[in-house]
């Protein structure tokens, strides 16, 4: 049973969980709403929590008692505040489909990389550009279905600034969770006979709305043009 569950913990997790399940350690997530707080430590609860966000986003009484810190930042407007989270610190720094809420999101992901201790992982998530031919669909399958989607990234530009950070890239690509992909026409009967309509999430992953770049910060002496 606890390995049917892992197959379906949420994607963002996966990559992370072979390495840091069971550990202490510094997790910074980027977009802290929905609950986040307690989805994360029920699969790493050893994880020290901190989170950034614009605002609460329907997290309640129970979310908040897992942070160690939650930082109020409009990331748009307020990038001067990312000083006050700790340099080279993070273990951990997840970023999952907040990018694309950003005009700036390549100069706040410079900033974050400056969080990272060495050694540390990040994972980024963001809609793909085949997003933007995919068919509208409430909980949004194309890319244009949320108004607040403001900016397309592409798996590249964020391969190369992490690169060009002393990170090296450990997997990136279209997200495709094969769990998912197989559970996908369950997961449109379900919320059809739960809410009455087709909803998008439940098709992220055959149809290749998403893409994610995974990656990790090198120590300097690791670096490119490091002295020998």
């Amino acid at each position: 049973m606890k390995a049917l569950g892992r197959a379906f913990m949420p994607v963002k997790f996966k990559k992370i969980y072979r390495e840091y399940r069971g550990r202490e350690f510094n997790y910074l997530d980027i977009g802290c709403g929905n609950h986040s707080p307690v989805r994360t430590k029920k699969w790493f609860p050893g994880c020290a929590y901190y989170g950034v966000d614009l605002d609460e986003h329907k997290n309640d009484e129970k979310d908040f008692s897992q942070f160690v810190q939650f930082f109020k930042i409009d990331l748009r407007r307020e990038t001067e505040k990312l000083a006050d989270i700790p340099d080279n610190y993070f273990d951990v720094i997840m970023m999952s489909h907040i990018v694309e809420h950003l005009d700036n999101g390549l100069d706040v992901i410079g900033i974050l990389l400056g969080k990272q201790r060495e050694r540390g992982k990040i994972y980024i998530e963001f809609p793909s550009v085949r997003s933007l031919s995919l068919p509208n669909m409430h909980g949004t399958l194309n890319f244009c279905d949320d108004p607040t989607h403001i900016r397309v990234y592409g798996i590249a530009e964020v391969a190369n600034l992490l690169m060009a950070a002393n990170y090296r890239i450990i997997r990136a690509g279209r997200r495709r969770d094969m769990v998912r992909v197989l559970a996908s026409p369950f997961g449109l009967l379900y919320h059809f006979l739960r809410r009455g309509r087709l909803v998008g999430g439940a098709l992220w992953d055959i149809a290749g709305f998403a893409d994610y770049v995974y990656a990790e910060k090198l120590p300097a002496d690791k670096a490119p043009n490091a002295s020998p």
